[in-house]
């Protein structure tokens, strides 16, 4: 099974929205949601989100259920103070006192959160979800309703249920396909909805609520208004993840020229559009458009904020991306390490920062592509270290850092070192995870194939039986993960002597996994087909052995090499 010489780490690909940008919304305080400013001074646009109105009595900061009919969502156009369906100043009086008090529950959200009162925060948002869910049975389905559960499914994204979120979305979905375009600050629900869709990967609903949201603000402001900014950044991201790169370029370089025609060609707003469009263009493999697009990030930051500045190294850091893609090692590396200098320097971020701890994994995986093995071990290390200093010695986190080191010792031989950690790593997945959880038969397959490498055969074999049986009820018998561990096993066991039919079936579920996963004509169906045909000719099994030969014989000739094992 093939796969990358260290593990991902993890962390979010691009630049914080929140270190670049003013928010569009509060909400983009919180992880979940991703938002882009589109304020306009002169316009004076102050999207907002609201709920229906608190209460302080005997719930706190539950839904008042004497609100009802339609709402303005405070100013997604140039005339904030005219209000779509409502001409009486006591109706404007009531979305006044109503916004104030949407902002105060959900600011108190956000502070439950801030300060770990997860529960709290949940006890909150069901409150209102049963008020709103009574308003629906009731038949009560217009603006505010969208309005009060797009806000619960906002929140819920924020402490991480998303499961409920998927519900909320399919209630949100009813009301706003009932709704007609010019609802007041419908494009607003759409815009979060698209992007609620987009994190549980429901890409398809993704891009029709934003594609509705263009739409909308396309009749509205015209089709070279700033405010289109935030949905194309959205069903950009959205078409790039379904695999309609040209789609999203185009659009990418809209939202360029959109922000350049309003705030100039070296507004520091181009920053998000730019790592957008260069990461995707990485992607489809056309490094010389993403380094173009990475050299002006670099020189808009530079001119901004100076050479030194932590922003300097995170540019720098996607030009080393582009030199790595190209085959430049050389410059690559020294990309890498003047961004990592520059960001240590800077204090710009914490050193256990996830884009910090990105940027020096990725490094350390380039030093060892190129043979500098201890050099990028040192890095390792220092991963490992900073993560021991800020999160504890048993913290889960550390895993991920042990199983690269102990990878990196495996590669320069030095198996009790990386035996060691692996077994570190493992009795901490135990710790936090059981003996059940598939998390751990990770540090446990890694284990096992190093008590192989120091020839410790017997317990490598309990471990990865005890891996298979895992995955097998984790991810299925049939799943690549279970496809791994099988050929762990098989290694293990054909060193232990184990009878050689029982090897030919364990090699057979390996091949039909590789097959469905990867292929029928992958190199990875061509090593296992070879060790097919040997145990098919050592058992005597000529009329088996003869069409699989055939099929290994032009697989061979497709790859023009033996591959060996």
């Amino acid at each position: 099974m093939k796969g990358s010489f260290l593990l991902p780490s993890p962390s979010f690909a691009g630049f914080r929205a929140s270190k670049e940008l003013p928010h569009m919304l509060s909400l983009c305080e919180l992880k979940s949601i991703s938002c882009f400013s589109v304020c306009n001074q002169e316009q004076k646009y102050n999207q907002k989100l609201y709920i229906i109105p608190i209460r302080t009595v005997c719930v706190r900061f539950c839904i008042s259920g004497s609100s009802v009919g339609s709402v303005e969502f405070g100013g997604t156009g140039p005339h904030t103070d005219a209000y779509s369906g409502f001409s009486a100043p006591n109706d404007r009086q009531r979305i006044s006192s109503l916004e104030r008090e949407l902002e105060e529950l959900f600011d108190e959200v956000k502070k439950m959160i801030g300060m770990g009162n997860k529960n709290d925060a949940i006890d909150l948002l069901t409150a209102n979800y049963e008020v709103v869910k009574e308003r629906l049975n009731a038949g009560t389905k217009g603006i505010e309703e969208a309005a009060i559960l797009d806000i619960i499914a906002l929140g819920y994204m924020a402490v991480g249920d998303l499961k409920f979120v998927g519900s909320l979305l399919n209630m949100m979905e009813e009301v706003v396909d009932n709704l007609k375009d010019d609802a007041p600050h419908l494009d607003s629900i759409l815009m979060h909805m698209g992007s609620m869709y987009a994190t549980l990967s429901k890409f398809d609903k993704s891009l029709d609520t934003y594609q509705r949201a263009v739409y909308i603000m396309e009749r509205t402001y015209g089709k070279d208004s700033i405010f289109l900014v935030t949905p194309c950044l959205g069903m950009a991201k959205v078409l790039g993840s379904i695999g309609k790169a040209t789609k999203a370029i185009e659009i990418y370089q809209r939202v360029i020229t959109l922000l350049e025609s309003s705030r100039g060609t070296k507004s520091k707003d181009l920053v998000v559009p730019l790592v957008s469009l260069g990461n995707l263009l990485l992607k489809e493999g056309r490094t010389n458009d993403a380094e173009s697009h990475f050299i002006r990030l670099l020189n808009i930051y530079t001119e901004l904020y100076g050479q030194n500045d932590g922003r300097i190294g995170m540019a720098v850091s996607s030009l080393a991306q582009v030199k790595c893609a190209q085959g430049k090692s050389d410059e690559a590396i020294q990309l890498f390490k003047r961004a990592l200098q520059v960001m240590e320097n800077s204090n710009y971020l914490s050193p256990d920062d996830s884009i910090m701890e990105k940027m020096r994994v990725d490094l350390a995986e380039l030093l060892h592509a190129v043979g500098r093995g201890q050099e990028g071990r040192e890095l390792l290390e220092e991963c490992l270290l900073i993560t021991e200093r800020y999160k504890g010695k048993e913290h889960p986190s550390l895993v991920t850092h042990m199983i690269n080191l102990a990878t990196s010792y495996s590669r320069s031989k030095n198996y009790a070192e990386a035996e060691h950690l692996l077994r570190r790593s493992l009795q901490i997945m135990i710790k936090h995870k059981g003996t059940d959880d598939q998390s751990i038969s990770f540090p446990m397959l890694h284990l096992a194939v190093t008590l192989h490498h120091l020839k410790n055969d017997e317990e490598a074999e309990k471990l990865a039986l005890e891996v298979l049986h895992i995955r097998e009820k984790a991810f299925g018998k049939t799943s690549l993960p279970v496809g791994e561990a099988l050929d762990c096993l098989v290694s293990i066991q054909t060193r232990l002597g184990k009878d050689d039919n029982e090897l030919l079936e364990l090699l057979r579920r390996i091949l039909n996994i590789q097959e469905r996963e990867f292929g029928h004509e992958s190199e990875e169906v061509l090593v296992t087909l070879k060790k097919i045909v040997y145990y098919l000719d050592k058992l005597g099994k000529k009329d088996e052995k003869l069409p699989l030969q055939r099929r290994l014989s032009v697989l061979r000739k497709k790859y023009k090499q033996m591959v060996h094992y």
